[in-house]
């Protein structure tokens, strides 16, 4: 199986089974934004955690091997997202990306947010305007290091 493949049957199955990705999430004791974005083939599981989830989900044993493989992470299908909701946070990133990096350097000097040692949370609140999405990106702040000399 590919991980095309088995991201496929991911999907297909948590709408047969009727899961959510919040009870995946669940069953392994991990966030559910981490969770799922493993499930669509962007981070490694552990074999455990994997053989609970292809458990949960029916795969078969060979995509076992394919969830606990380390993936090539960033895979979309176009340089720009054509999906409305990830071209809105690719949007976002175009409005405030430079307003964001100005503040992060000029608060915590020159270096990086990192998407490795990171967590992400979003969470819905309610507003009279209309419900509200807030996601959170908690990455650590990494500095240039630049050799003396």
């Amino acid at each position: 199986m590919t991980r095309d493949e088995v991201t496929q049957a991911v999907v297909e199955s948590r709408l047969a089974r009727k899961l959510t990705w919040q009870q995946l999430a669940d069953a392994i004791g991990k966030p559910v934004v981490w969770t799922t974005a493993a499930l669509l083939g962007q981070h490694p599981i552990t074999p455990a955690d994997a053989t609970t989830l292809a458990g949960m989900l029916g795969l078969t044993e060979d995509a076992l091997p394919i969830l606990s493989a380390v993936p090539m992470r960033g895979a979309l299908p176009t340089a720009v997202p054509t999906d409305p909701t990830i071209y809105r946070l690719y949007e976002v990133l175009q409005v405030y990306g430079p307003a964001l990096k100005e503040v992060l350097h000029e608060q915590f000097g020159d270096g990086i947010m990192s998407a490795i040692n990171f967590g992400i949370t979003m969470e819905r609140r309610e507003h009279p305007g209309g419900d509200r999405v807030v996601i959170t990106l908690d990455g650590k702040y990494l500095t240039y290091e630049w050799p003396s000399g």
